[in-house]
């Protein structure tokens, strides 16, 4: 596979389609997210006309995109892989400079948003996944003759794409919405984040080139930049958007959750918003592994300075000796380490303030906590279970390195909590021998609670897998039917069509009687690879 050149110069100008955008709107720049630092070049907010280039090229190219083979699609999605893959260190050290993110991380993120696209290409390959299902006709059938049947998922068309602050690659312009979007058929446009526009143009170029390369129909891709709301709002929209993917605040989720359902065509909007990912320490297991748990929690916790969807914002504990050693633990950890730089102005401001009103709300303790130092430093707060279950806002996230600590006086106040909570993206139980029975009743309360429910360990490292879920109950995300990560994101960008009694050569191969597509299908009620007689 050829790939990009090791050097790319930046240019500052969106991608539309094949072309580079001549707008000369607003203006931002990436900052050095250490010290604030302006970085070359300037970018260049897209105009309205550019939104409706890069939509009317998407359009144009939807039935050529989606009609493509199998083999096609998925040669596209590992050119991409490769591409981003060959911009080599020009890419970590943009990633570095606007997301103060250590280099390990930048690497691995790159590792898993190139994992993505080949994981969906072989979905694509595969086949199955459009849950082919064939319910032959039976003219015998009384009281009434049964016709032929036929249904699958197909692409819903130009899908929007959002990039999230908190992964520059992996849920960015070449992460994981726009890999399961192309992987289904649909051409996307993506809107590139105000935090990391360097590192957003030089992956957008690396789908540019794989898509020229690999023959796709130009419009398949485009990357607008923005400076404000405007270009964002628009894209959710614009009549000819039939979908769109988001992963950010609860506010600007629900900001474009509104536009998408207010449209005289509502179209579905998947938006990761937000989460405190509760963790349930039960007796026992604090009895048997304190200490464990305890640097476990404070691992998770600081990862990435706090800035994962996934990170640990409320522990339960048992109000008792082995409680406050646990505590003790996790606070002298804190309290060991440094720090850390967060991915933006905006977002360090926004930490800072939430963490000061908490340590100054009479209802909580503060444990631990500092002002002192340029850096997010954790936080860890303490409250009863009684005070949580009557003060909802206590649920709300503080993105960053912050946990509140909820205690228990007796087993029974767990499921109390668990019935109180939101929805979330994940939780946790922490169990050992002689926690069985509550551990299942916690179980049962939260599968109505979160997507994602762990045992003995935590919510942080995500598994890009066939099973994996990476959604949740409002507000975690705005549906929670689905999944942003995993083999079933890919469905979020589909819907089901029926063919009755179709003549065989109006229907997809996928569902030809022959099977020339080799995937497995259902027929008549039993799943198997076998043609239909």
């Amino acid at each position: 596979m050829e790939i990009l050149d090791t050097e790319i110069e930046l240019t500052g100008k969106s991608i539309i389609g094949y072309s580079r955008a001549n707008s000369t709107g607003a203006v931002l720049y990436g900052r050095e997210a250490t010290t604030g630092e302006q970085l070359d070049p300037p970018y260049y907010s897209a105009s309205n006309g550019d939104l409706q280039q890069a939509v009317s090229l998407a359009t144009e190219a939807f039935p050529t995109y989606r009609a493509l083979s199998r083999k096609n699609r998925a040669e596209f999605l590992r050119a991409i892989a490769a591409n981003i893959e060959g911009l080599g260190d020009q890419l970590i050290k943009r990633d570095m400079q606007e997301s103060a993110l250590p280099e390990a991380r930048a690497r691995n993120e790159r590792d898993r948003t190139c994992f993505q696209l080949r994981f969906f290409a072989a979905i694509v390959e595969e086949g199955s996944w459009v849950d082919a299902r064939i319910d032959t006709a039976d003219p015998n059938r009384k009281p009434a003759p049964r016709p032929d049947v036929r249904s699958m998922l197909r692409p819903l068309g130009p899908v929007g794409i959002f990039c999230a602050s908190n992964f520059p690659l992996a849920f960015s312009v070449a992460g994981g919405d726009t890999a399961s979007a192309l992987a289904g058929g649909n051409p996307v446009v993506v809107n590139a984040h105000f935090s990391h526009p360097g590192t957003a143009e030089l992956c957008g170029a690396a789908i540019r080139d794989a898509a020229q390369k690999t023959g796709m129909p130009e419009g398949v891709f485009s990357l607008l930049f923005s400076a404000g709301h405007e270009i964002g709002q628009a894209l959710v929209a614009h009549p000819d958007i039939k979908a769109c993917g988001f992963t950010g605040s609860r506010r600007g989720g629900l900001a474009l959750l509104k536009i998408a359902q207010s449209r005289p065509e509502p179209i579905p909007f998947f938006a990761e918003m937000s989460s405190v990912n509760p963790v349930f320490i039960l007796p026992n297991a604090l009895k048997e592994r304190s200490d464990k748990i305890a640097s476990a929690f404070h691992t998770s916790l600081v990862m990435g300075v706090g800035q994962f969807c996934t990170n640990p914002g409320i522990a339960l504990l048992p109000r008792d000796n082995r409680g406050d050693s646990f505590v003790k633990a996790a606070t002298e950890k804190i309290k060991s380490g440094q720090p850390g730089v967060m991915l933006n102005a905006g977002i360090f401001d926004n930490y800072r303030s939430l963490v000061a009103a908490r340590s100054t709300d009479s209802r909580l303790r503060t444990i631990c906590y500092t002002t002192s130092g340029q850096g997010a430093a954790p936080a860890l707060f303490e409250v009863s279970t009684q005070a949580f279950i009557k003060t909802p806002e206590l649920q709300e996230e503080v993105f960053g390195p912050a946990s509140l600590v909820v205690r228990y006086n007796e087993p029974e106040e767990l499921i109390d909590v668990a019935r109180s909570l939101e929805g979330n993206l994940t939780a946790a139980i922490h169990w050992a021998a002689g926690d069985e029975a509550l551990r299942d009743r916690l179980a049962a309360e939260l599968e109505s609670k979160v997507g994602r429910i762990i045992y003995n360990g935590f919510g942080t490292g995500l598994e890009v897998c066939q099973a994996q879920v990476h959604g949740g109950p409002f507000p975690a995300t705005s549906d929670a039917r689905t999944t942003s990560v995993g083999g079933r994101a890919i469905e979020r960008f589909t819907h089901l069509v029926c063919w009755q009694d179709a003549p065989e050569a109006s229907l997809p191969e996928e569902l030809r009687n022959g099977n020339p597509a080799g995937i497995m299908r259902m027929i008549d009620g039993n799943r198997t690879r076998d043609a239909v007689l």
